[in-house]
């Protein structure tokens, strides 16, 4: 089992910048991959962005690329997400996920992760 808790939420306007952080506790050793995840209200939740655990390799939703930065530190097991040039259309709950078993690619569908964290809210006000 893994666990994952994030943080660093908040209430920002429009052209600012969050850092999310992701907490990893417990069989943290078999991870291979970490994504974020966004859902805004009466909408389905969508793919942000991702990073392999071991090698680095990132992949981002059209919609953030160039704005979002993902990154992992291994030592203290918790992947961030650097947050720039924040939009209202960026509003949504933020969710940490964790996915267990290897692949050839990077995850970036929901149901290809394993755990999930609680979620973070992150508005952005225009």
């Amino acid at each position: 089992q893994v666990q994952l808790v994030e943080s660093g939420g908040g209430l920002v306007q429009a052209g600012g910048s969050l850092r999310l952080s992701c907490a990893a506790s417990g069989r943290t050793f078999s991870t291979y991959a970490m994504g974020w995840f966004r859902q805004a209200p009466g909408q389905e939740r969508e793919f942000v962005a991702a990073i392999t655990w071991n090698f680095g390799n990132t992949y981002y939703a059209d919609s953030v690329k160039g704005r979002f930065t993902i990154s992992r530190d291994n030592a203290k097991n918790t992947v961030y997400l650097q947050m720039n040039s924040l939009k209202p259309a960026d509003t949504a709950v933020y969710y940490c996920a964790a996915r267990a078993r290897g692949l050839s690619f990077v995850p970036v569908a929901g149901h290809q992760y394993d755990y999930w964290g609680q979620g973070t809210q992150v508005t952005v006000s225009s």
